[in-house]
């Protein structure tokens, strides 16, 4: 009878190794991987540049605010800030700030340009190439 099971056991198919072991994913899924945390550090990097003060722990003032700013140079710009109720001329550059002046009056802060509509422009471009 032991012969018998041994030859029935010798004659049955050997299995491979590791047949139901999870396979390597191929190129494809390793390049959308890839894709996938790539995208995902662009838009994480969009959101916070687009977050006021977001990673510096730094927040608008109302006590401290930019009213006008203009360049002069590559790295030097004229600017007027308010500090609480006055308003300073200051000067920066790369080597530091200087106080040019305190401003008897203050100035009025022009209001920021009304941005286009994007779904406008894009439709008037889209309408212009075709």
């Amino acid at each position: 009878m032991h012969a018998f099971t041994f030859l029935a056991a010798a004659a049955a198919p050997a299995q491979k190794i590791g047949q139901h072991a999870p396979s390597t994913p191929g190129i494809g899924g390793a390049l959308f991987g890839l894709l996938l945390v790539l995208g995902l550090i662009l838009g994480l990097a969009w959101l916070l540049k687009r977050m006021p003060g977001a990673g510096l722990g730094i927040r608008p003032s109302e006590q401290l605010r930019v009213v006008s700013m203009l360049s002069v140079g590559a790295k030097e710009r004229v600017m007027v800030i308010e500090v609480g109720k006055e308003q300073l001329l200051i000067g920066v550059t790369a080597g530091g700030i200087t106080a040019l002046h305190t401003l008897p009056e203050p100035l009025v802060a022009a209001p920021a340009p009304a941005l286009p509509n994007f779904a406008e422009l894009l439709a008037k471009r889209l309408r212009k190439d075709s």
